[in-house]
């Protein structure tokens, strides 16, 4: 966007459509639907998280949808006025830094896969898992969310914006680096699982064979590519700078980045953990419980299946991080 554009503040003749960073007026109907998407998923989140008391995993989907909510706010403001200061800087913070949140969703699971399957065929303690990625998806964030909030208050000024750009573009090169790392990491445990299933507990053999939990790993894995297309859609769009082609494309936007987040909150909401994993909230304080006593509960969390009971909850210990 070239210097004599600095001043628009409305579409007019010295200011057309085709001279703001995107070029285009963001279509309503796609923005209002991902509006409303994220807006229900939001306040399913929250009535999920306070149902099964999965406080951690709350945090993580929550925020994730909530931003994603008030990104699309910017982007219908966009449509409306094109040169939007205002539309511009929510949808640009919210709508990169949002995927980052869903991602620690997923990267929450791993520890509680480890614990309930085994943690003798994982190269590290389960705990670690925890810290590493959560770590690294926090720094990742701190990048975008910098980036972000230097290109959206830049006003103008081609030097802040391709610097702000250029964090960005850092920040999520490092989240596609950490999620590489988690699923590299996760596929040689469950490797290492399948290469000695005749060692599985008789714990480990209920919750792998069971209906609901398949599903949940599906749903994982689904999320997983979902968030991980999403990074390299941005990478791509960013890494020619402000106004080229591929950030100029609405429709790949729509495809790679909405509807891509559409998939991973629909399969990581649908799937909840507390409906098809309900051991994960039963690690904690409690991840050293005797061999009989975690298979008695596996047992009755399997026959149970969705109306577990939650009134025993002061011995359940909420997802930790």
């Amino acid at each position: 966007m070239g210097d004599q554009y600095a001043n628009c503040t409305s579409i007019s003749e010295a200011c057309p459509v085709d001279a703001t960073i995107y070029g285009y007026y963001p279509t309503l109907s796609a923005n209002i639907f991902f509006l409303a998407f994220f807006g229900l998923f939001t306040a399913a989140q929250v009535l999920q998280g306070l149902r099964w008391r999965t406080w951690t995993y709350l945090v993580a989907l929550g925020f994730g949808c909530l931003g994603e909510t008030i990104g699309y706010v910017g982007r219908v403001m966009l449509h409306y006025n094109p040169w939007s200061n205002n539309g511009f800087e929510i949808q640009i913070c919210c709508l990169i830094i949002s995927p980052a949140f869903l991602a620690a969703g997923i990267y929450l699971t791993l520890k509680h896969l480890v614990i309930s399957i085994g943690p003798e065929f994982s190269r590290i303690q389960p705990k670690f898992y925890t810290w590493i990625f959560i770590g690294c998806d926090l720094f990742s964030l701190i990048l975008q969310g910098a980036g972000g909030g230097l290109a959206a208050s830049a006003n103008g000024n081609s030097s802040e914006q391709n610097t702000g750009n250029s964090l960005m573009m850092a920040g999520i090169v490092f989240q596609v680096f950490t999620l590489m790392i988690f699923a590299l990491l996760s596929g040689e445990y469950f490797w290492n699982v399948w290469q000695r299933r005749a060692e599985l507990s008789p714990s480990s053999l209920l919750v792998r064979g069971g209906l609901r939990f398949r599903l949940f790993l599906s749903a994982l894995v689904l999320a997983y590519l979902s968030i991980f297309t999403r990074c390299v859609y941005r990478i791509a769009e960013m890494a020619k700078g402000w106004s080229n082609p591929i950030m100029q494309d609405q429709t790949d936007f729509i495809a790679l980045d909405g509807c891509m987040c559409l998939l991973a909150v629909l399969a990581l909401t649908a799937f909840h953990p507390g409906f098809a994993f309900p051991e994960m909230q039963m690690h904690g304080r409690n991840d050293e419980r005797d061999p009989e006593k975690k298979l008695h509960d596996t047992e009755m969390n399997v026959k149970r299946g969705p109306q577990m009971n939650l009134q025993s909850g002061s011995n359940l210990s909420p997802l930790s991080s």
